[in-house]
């Protein structure tokens, strides 16, 4: 059974996880990040039948297995529209929407028809060590996701605090979370030690980092540094047109 500890950390995720949903209906931005209150929702519903399946199955039971790494890899799949929406935002000043719009779907539903057809072929073998690996291979995809976009925001220099904020919590999450996977590949041993704690650790650090900056983090903040170097930047280009 869960210790004290993990119920708490459970419970903290699952108020922070509402927490945020109701911050952005209460801010009137539900629509602007529909993705974000979609996946807060959808991932406190998997904590509630995780915990269920847990009293009812056992922690070591087959049955807690597939719900808890399935359950994690939908919800890792529905982040993917969280990135997306992201994405969008980025690139929104470029006029490119419809196609970042366009490769979004061409990429979930990439990763849908691969999925799909990974399970049919294992269906008669379905294993632990299967949905496992489905989870990490989706947390590696997360990382290269987060990355590329990142990259998009410190080439475009984007300045929007709150968005800067928002991209840098989910890169520390999908980074965490592949980087346990991958940990616990090259050491088996430290799965019974601190590894264990990773998935829930940046399950909670996520809406807790996003619910903060919701809260605290004005729609309209820009980072002061851009600004300052956007002034020096102008301040140079006059000087060379005057000379």
């Amino acid at each position: 059974m869960l210790s004290p500890f993990d119920y708490t950390v459970t419970l903290i995720s699952f108020l922070a996880e509402i927490g945020v949903v109701v911050c952005l209906f209460v801010s009137r931005r539900a629509l602007q990040y529909l993705s974000v209150n979609i996946y807060m929702l959808a991932a406190a519903a998997v904590t509630v039948v995780q915990i269920l399946t847990l009293r009812r199955f056992g922690l070591s039971s087959s049955t807690y297995c597939y719900v808890y790494y399935y359950s994690d890899a939908l919800l890792t799949i529905s982040l993917f529209f969280v990135v997306m929406s992201f994405y969008q935002q980025v690139f929104r000043q470029m006029g490119v929407g419809r196609y970042v719009r366009a490769a979004s779907v061409l990429l979930l539903s990439g990763t849908a028809a691969f999925s799909l057809a990974v399970v049919h072929q294992n269906r008669d073998h379905l294993t632990s060590r299967f949905v496992v690996e489905m989870s990490q291979n989706l947390y590696f995809v997360g990382v290269i996701l987060t990355y590329v976009l990142w990259i998009a925001v410190v080439r475009l220099r984007e300045t929007r605090t709150r968005l800067i904020q928002l991209v840098l919590a989910l890169g520390i999450f999908f980074s965490a979370d592949a980087g346990g996977y991958a940990l616990r590949n090259l050491f088996p041993g430290l799965e019974a030690n601190f590894l264990k704690w990773v998935p829930p650790l940046a399950g909670t650090f996520l809406p807790l980092a996003w619910g903060y900056t919701f809260t605290r983090v004005s729609e309209d903040a820009h980072l002061e540094t851009a600004r300052v170097a956007k002034g020096r930047t102008a301040a140079r280009l006059a000087v060379h047109q005057h000379s």
